[in-house]
């Protein structure tokens, strides 16, 4: 029987990108400010909200600017920072004494541009930019690190860095239009004073868009999702969405900003995190994969089902997806196991995930996500969809909800 359910772009990325902190740099795996807005719309104000695969932090600076508290979670030390600048009130008088020194920063470029200033080791950078619009970005980078020093935590300087990522994308030739990035057919050529005027305008509207400061507090830490956060916090909502076990890169749009920023240096680090992140393989990851052990956990026999299924189809990578399929699902069992020991009595789960298919193998991951939460004692267990996710009738988003009761 088929859903019938429309696309809803309102539920994706896309409905974020002119929403103050919330557009300032775009991750297509994030999801919906409005979607997030409805799940804790009638959210009492003493809850306390956990996001365990934080991203960009859409649910902290929406239960933020609620008025409400959360912690979010991340492996992504990029998206932690990014996270923590998004969620900041800043005060008008570090905000007058960065705008000063902005402007020293602008000026300061220009006596740059001719020395030898460091990029990244992008493999074939100048794909992404020609190479006199590199030595421009070079030397704005270079004015920054003088000014203001490297990106750091907790710093209105972060500010800078952020309107720089955002210029970095901008004036390159990459294109996130699909699953596997591609770039355009010629690289634009930007001279000084549009490069200099792009990044004033950015950092304008990103300044424009703090003048309202958040009610709440939402604070994004370190932590592998995998495992239990604290012995001593309790939170009574968990309102998230993690990856989806569709083999798609944790970190492929955000490497250009991770280099430019030195939050990653190599590919092979790249590959760390990838490997790290639930849903992640790719690089290292994927020969990580091959040796990978359940260590004789059992999950469902539905699961089970699915993954023989998927190894014994006619496909050369046929036994490399089957483990990676069971290593999602193994990863998301322990995820919702030692979630436990950090919720309240009657915790609310809501958990945003997509289902997949494999070489014509339905993976119905909201259905194998309810069966670990069953397994585990979890009650008011379902699901619903959300959204239709693209043209592949098959492919849907749904909400896979819970209740934690404590015995």
């Amino acid at each position: 029987m088929d859903i019938q359910v429309n696309q809803r772009s309102d539920y994706t990325f896309k409905y974020n990108q002119k929403l103050a902190r919330h557009g300032w740099l775009r991750l297509t795996p994030a999801y919906s400010v409005k979607l997030v807005t409805e799940m804790i719309n009638k959210i009492s104000p003493e809850s306390f909200i956990l996001d365990p695969f934080s991203g960009t932090a859409t649910t902290g600076l929406v239960a933020a600017e609620q008025g409400l508290q959360a912690h979010c979670l991340d492996i992504n030390r990029f998206l932690i920072w990014l996270g923590n600048v998004k969620c900041r009130n800043y005060s008008f008088s570090e905000l007058d004494d960065f705008n000063q020194r902005i402007k020293t920063t602008i000026h300061q470029c220009k006596f740059l541009i001719n020395q030898e200033c460091w990029t990244p080791e992008i493999y074939n950078i100048t794909r992404w930019w020609s190479t006199h619009t590199l030595k421009i970005i070079a030397a704005l980078r270079q004015a920054l690190v003088s000014e203001f020093g490297e990106p750091k935590e907790g710093d209105v300087s972060s500010l800078a860095w952020v309107a720089f990522c955002r210029l970095v994308i901008e004036t390159s030739s990459a294109a996130f239009n699909h699953v596997s990035m591609s770039f355009h057919e010629q690289v634009t050529r930007y001279e000084v004073e549009q490069i200099e005027q792009l990044y004033q305008s950015i950092l304008e509207a990103i300044i424009n868009s703090i003048s309202h400061p958040l009610a709440g507090k939402a604070t994004v830490f370190y932590a592998d999702s995998r495992y239990s956060v604290s012995n001593d916090v309790k939170y009574s909502h968990v309102v998230t969405s993690p990856p989806y076990p569709n083999r798609m890169s944790y970190i492929r749009e955000l490497r250009p900003y991770m280099y430019w920023t030195k939050f990653l240096d190599t590919a092979k680090e790249a590959g760390e995190i990838d490997w790290q992140a639930i849903g992640g393989t790719w690089g290292m990851a994927t020969s990580r994969l091959q040796n990978w052990d359940s260590n004789g956990i059992e999950l469902s026999g539905s699961l089970n089902r699915i993954v023989s299924q998927i190894r014994e189809s006619e496909n050369k990578n046929a036994r490399l997806m089957a483990k990676y399929v069971e290593k999602y699902f193994y990863d998301m069992y322990l995820h919702f196991d030692n979630l436990r020991h950090n919720l309240r009595d009657n915790a609310v789960l809501s958990y945003i995930v997509g289902n997949s298919s494999f070489y014509g193998i339905p993976v119905k991951t909201e259905k194998l996500l309810e069966e670990s939460l069953h397994q585990l004692g979890y009650t008011n267990i379902g699901s619903n969809v959300v959204r239709k996710r693209n043209s592949k009738k098959e492919l849907f988003e749904y909400c896979v909800y819970a209740t934690w009761k404590e015995f």
